[in-house]
């Protein structure tokens, strides 16, 4: 499970380090890389496993093959998907055009949310977070707690 927040230094060459419990989960889960496309929500990439990708494939895979919306998503996510690899001291490389996306210069925040995780500039997470959370104490109330499911 990916938790907590890490801001780490990018270097000129685009490279960071991942945060070692964000790679110590992707390893455990057989993979040496994860996933990164643009966000629909936010400023932010979302990473996730290639299993996690596939299962996303696999959901626009069952809308109707003649309806835009499939097109849509498909090139949305999956045509804008880059698959980020760790080199052997658990860096990985972020191509310029993503880096120009969030508008990162020299920082970068890894962003745990469970299964997934973000990739931010940390000036923009950081605001994003204070609204978020104002929005989930608005919220609390809505959300439902199944016991039988912890």
């Amino acid at each position: 499970m990916f938790l907590s927040s890490y801001e780490n230094n990018i270097d000129k060459k685009g490279r960071v380090s991942v945060p070692a419990s964000f790679r110590s989960h992707i390893s455990s889960m057989g993979f040496n890389s994860f996933i990164a496309y643009p966000s629909f929500s936010n400023k932010s990439l979302e990473c996730c496993t290639q299993d996690r990708i596939e299962k996303l494939s696999n959901s626009i895979d069952t809308l109707n093959p003649f309806e835009e919306k499939r097109d849509f998503f498909a090139t949305s996510v999956l045509s804008e998907s880059t698959n980020l690899i760790f080199d052997t001291e658990g860096r990985i490389s972020i191509p310029e055009k993503l880096l120009k996306f969030l508008n990162i210069k020299s920082k970068i925040i890894f962003v745990g949310l469970g299964k997934t995780f973000q990739i931010w500039n940390p000036d923009l997470f950081e605001k994003y977070k204070i609204t978020a959370r104002k929005k989930a104490f608005r919220n609390r109330s809505t959300f439902k707690w199944d016991n039988n499911k912890t």
